[in-house]
C-alpha cells in the first residue's frame, strides 16, 4: 500500500484511498499539520520574488511546456482519477481535457496582461494602469474533479507571476502528485508550485496563514461558507464556490429524444458526482412522455468499474457517500414521491464490495422534500411537474442555490425570458450542463458562491492580480527650450 504525503510529525494522521469499484484501500495520505502548512508557505513565499520578476516571455515558456507534458500524460492522469475517485475512463479523459483548456488560455497571459494608456490625460500628463501578482495564493479543491477544478486555478495564478499551494482532496491525492511531476519537468523553478496533503487542519492552516494573499476554494456549501468567512475575517482575498441544485426546464414543445439524451447524460455522467449535474428536472405541462423516455435511457446505461469500456457510470468515491445518497431515496419514497427507477437495486458482477448506486429516477417530488432541498451530489434525477414557465422560474429562483440551470424549448422569446429573468451564474439553452469554456469564467449565484470573483477566464486573471494605476507627469528642466507644437502643412490646393 502507497503512503503519499509526509508530515514533520511522526504520530501524523492519515486517510485512506480506496479503489470505488472494488472496495479495497490502495493507500494512505499522511495529514499535513499546521506547522507543515507554514513551510509549504514559506517556501512558496521565498520563491515568489523570483518568479514575480520572471520575465513574462519565460514565464509562457514554461506553461507552454507544461501543456505539452500534460498532453502527453493525458490518459496517465485520466487513469488516475478513475481509479481513485471511480468515474469512467471517457469521462476522466473529458475531465482532463477540459482542464488542459485553462492551461492553454493561461499560455495567453502576455496578452491578458497588457495595461493601459492614456496620452495627455491633461496637460503633460499621461494615464496608465498594470496589474501585478498577489503573492502566494492557495487553492482547496474537491474530490469530484482532482485535475479540472486545481486547473481552473493554479495555471492562471502563475501565469500571473504569483505562487501556488495547492490542497487537493485527500480523497483522490495521486492525480496532483503527478502534476507536481510536470511542472518540475516543465522547468517550473522549485517551490513555486507546492502540494501539501491533509485535511480540515490544514485547510484552516491555510485559509489563516497570514502569508497567503488569496484563496480559491471549490467544495460544498458549508464549507465554503467557512473558508469564506474565515478568510474574509483575516483580510485576505477570497473566492469560495459552493454547492448546486441545477435546474432543467422543460417546456412542452422541446424535441422529446435530444432532451431526454441531454438529461440522462446531465443528470448520470460521473455518478452524478459534479457541481454542475441536473439534479432538478422541472417539467411544464405533462410529464409522462419524458419521464418514460428518461426511465428507458437510465435502465439502458451500464454501471461497473471505471476501467471496463463497456461502463457508462462507475461508482461513487466513499461507501459512506454511497450510504447518504442512498438515504435520500428512502425519505424521497417515505415523502410520498414515486422512485421509478431504483438505482439501489444494482448488480456489479465481480465487484460486490464496490460503491455502486444505478441510476436512479424520482416523480411527483415537491419543493419540500430533502431529496429535492438538498444537494445530492449522486445519480438522482428529482422531476417537479409546473404548470408554467413563470412558475418553473419562480422554483429555481427561490432555490437558496444559483450555480446553473438550463431550459429546453424551441421558443426563441421562451428562451429569452429565462436567460433574462432565471437567478443563477450559468445558463444552458437546450444545454443540459452549461460549463463555461476556459476563455469565459465559472461561477454561480446565491449560495453556489461567496466572494466577487469567479474562476478562470478573465475573472481568474483579476483575481489574481491587483491593479495599479499610474498618472505620469515630466516636467520640462528650466535650461530646455520650450517645446514646440508643429502640424502637418498640406501642399497647396490639397484638402485630402
Amino acid at each position: 500500500m502507497r503512503r503519499i504525503g509526509s508530515s514533520g510529525d511522526a504520530a501524523a494522521r492519515t486517510t485512506p484511498v480506496y479503489d470505488p469499484a472494488t472496495g479495497a484501500q490502495t493507500a494512505e495520505v499522511v495529514a499535513s499539520t499546521a506547522p507543515d502548512v507554514d513551510r509549504a508557505v514559506q517556501d512558496a513565499a521565498r520563491a515568489f520574488p523570483a518568479w514575480r520578476d520572471t520575465s513574462l516571455a519565460a514565464r509562457t515558456r514554461v506553461l507552454f511546456a507544461f501543456r505539452e507534458l500534460c498532453h502527453r500524460h493525458r490518459d496517465d492522469l485520466a487513469r488516475l482519477v478513475t481509479a481513485e475517485h471511480g468515474k469512467v475512463l471517457d469521462d476522466a479523459r473529458g475531465e482532463v481535457a477540459r482542464g488542459i483548456e485553462v492551461v492553454e488560455f493561461a499560455c495567453g497571459m502576455p496578452q491578458l496582461l497588457k495595461g493601459e494608456f492614456s496620452e495627455d490625460v491633461s496637460t503633460g500628463v499621461d494615464a496608465s494602469a498594470i496589474r501585478q501578482p498577489l503573492g502566494v495564493v492557495a487553492g482547496i479543491t474537491p474530490f469530484n474533479f482532482p485535475v479540472m477544478v486545481p486547473m481552473w486555478m493554479y495555471p492562471v495564478a502563475i501565469a500571473c507571476g504569483n505562487t501556488f499551494v495547492l490542497k487537493p482532496s485527500e480523497r483522490v491525492p495521486s492525480p496532483s502528485e503527478l502534476v507536481v511531476e510536470l511542472w518540475r519537468d516543465a522547468g517550473l523553478p522549485e517551490n513555486v508550485f507546492t502540494l501539501v496533503h491533509g485535511d480540515a487542519e490544514a485547510v484552516d492552516a491555510l485559509v489563516d496563514h497570514p502569508g497567503v494573499a488569496a484563496v480559491s476554494f471549490v467544495g460544498s456549501t458549508p464549507v465554503a461558507r467557512h473558508v469564506f468567512d474565515r478568510a474574509h475575517a483575516a483580510g485576505t482575498r477570497v473566492q469560495a464556490l459552493g454547492g448546486a441544485k441545477n435546474h432543467a426546464v422543460v417546456l412542452p414543445d422541446a424535441d422529446l429524444a435530444s432532451t431526454a439524451d441531454a438529461l440522462v447524460a446531465a443528470g448520470y455522467g460521473s455518478a452524478g458526482e459534479r457541481c454542475m449535474a441536473i439534479s432538478a428536472v422541472v417539467v411544464v405541462g405533462d410529464a409522462d412522455p419524458l419521464l418514460a423516455a428518461v426511465a428507458a435511457r437510465a435502465r439502458a446505461l451500464v454501471v461497473g468499474p471505471g476501467t471496463d469500456p463497456a461502463a457508462d457510470m462507475g461508482p461513487l468515491v466513499t461507501r459512506a457517500h454511497r450510504a447518504r445518497v442512498a438515504g435520500y431515496l428512502d425519505a424521497a419514497v417515505e415523502e410520498g414521491a414515486e422512485l421509478v427507477v431504483d438505482g439501489r437495486t444494482v448488480e456489479v458482477v465481480g465487484s460486490d464490495d464496490g460503491f455502486f448506486l444505478g441510476p436512479c429516477l424520482v416523480d411527483r417530488v415537491t419543493p419540500e422534500m430533502s431529496v429535492y432541498r438538498d444537494e445530492v451530489f449522486g445519480p438522482v434525477l428529482s422531476v417537479v411537474r409546473v404548470g408554467s414557465l413563470d412558475e418553473a422560474i419562480g422554483l429555481v429562483n427561490a432555490n437558496p442555490f444559483g450555480n446553473g440551470a438550463a431550459i429546453f424549448t424551441r421558443d426563441g422569446h421562451a428562451a429569452r425570458h429565462f436567460r433574462r429573468d432565471v437567478a443563477v451564474g450559468m445558463v444552458g439553452i437546450n444545454v443540459a450542463v452549461p460549463v463555461p469554456t476556459a476563455y469565459y469564467s465559472f461561477g454561480g449565484w446565491k449560495g453556489s458562491l461567496f466572494g466577487d470573483a469567479h474562476v478562470h477566464g478573465m475573472e481568474g486573471v483579476r483575481f489574481n492580480t491587483r491593479l495599479k494605476s499610474i498618472t505620469t507627469r515630466w516636467p520640462v528642466p528650466a535650461s530646455a527650450p520650450a517645446p514646440r507644437r508643429s502640424g502637418l502643412r498640406l501642399p497647396s490646393g490639397d484638402a485630402t
